[in-house]
């Protein structure tokens, strides 16, 4: 009897195109370079027999529930390619960054890195600064985006005409939420001032705000200070 893994790449693509024309969340497919797409499996040590490298030959990027979740792929400009977005140079990365919503919180498989378990996709939210299993990998990952999973996850930080704002974004950047959604006073996101601005500086500012905040207990103040010397990190560890 065939294993799952040994499945022809034909067959995982045919099952991949089914779930993202069946998805229950509004969806749309970035083209890709197809020479590209055969680079990015290389770097990424993958084959088109697996979910994510089958989505990375074939898609530049899929956006999800109007563009509010970019799943990387393949690369479609300005959206970079899953390999390059992760620095890739050969060695096993302590994660791997898979997707980012347009607010500033990170999916990634935890590579070791994360302390929560090899193999699973975690997120990283503006609202809590810290990285959570959210159960599964990849391939659940992927299921769980298509069949509109994204819809309660993100209920909390969504605002009556989300959908307009998010649809008119260009796609590197996200939206900046004043007071920030991690504080007491940015609990209603209805409430807060909205800014669009380049994602790597939400990249950067929340990344920078849970190193500073590591200490801090619940209840206590704090002032943050952030540095404008490097805003154009992709999520890591820092």
């Amino acid at each position: 009897m065939p294993k799952i893994g040994d499945e022809d790449a034909g067959v995982v693509w045919a099952r991949l195109q089914r779930q993202i024309t069946d998805a229950a969340a509004d969806i749309r497919a970035l083209p890709i370079d197809a020479v590209n797409g055969l680079s990015v499996l290389d770097r990424l040590g993958v084959s088109e027999r697996s979910t994510m490298g089958a989505l990375a030959s074939h898609i530049g990027a899929l956006l999800v529930d109007h563009g509010w979740l970019r799943v990387l792929a393949g690369g479609s400009a300005p959206i970079p390619d899953i390999a390059t977005a992760n620095h890739l140079s050969g060695a096993s990365p302590l994660l791997l960054y898979i997707a980012e919503d347009v607010l500033g919180g990170r999916f990634a498989i935890d590579g070791g890195g994360l302390g929560v378990a090899a193999g699973e996709v975690c997120y990283f939210g503006p609202d809590t600064l810290e990285w959570t299993g959210i159960g599964g990998g990849y391939s659940a990952f992927m299921a769980w985006a298509l069949s509109g999973g994204t819809t309660d996850f993100y209920r909390d930080l969504r605002w009556d005409g989300w959908e307009v704002e998010v649809s008119a974004l260009k796609l590197d950047h996200g939206i900046s939420l004043y007071p920030p959604p991690f504080t007491r006073e940015g609990q209603d996101v209805g409430a807060s001032f909205r800014a669009a601005v380049p994602i790597t500086e939400l990249h950067g500012f929340y990344s920078e705000a849970a190193s500073q905040l590591a200490s801090v207990h619940a209840g206590e103040d704090f002032v943050i200070e952030i540095s404008d010397d490097d805003d154009t990190r992709r999520p890591g560890l820092d």
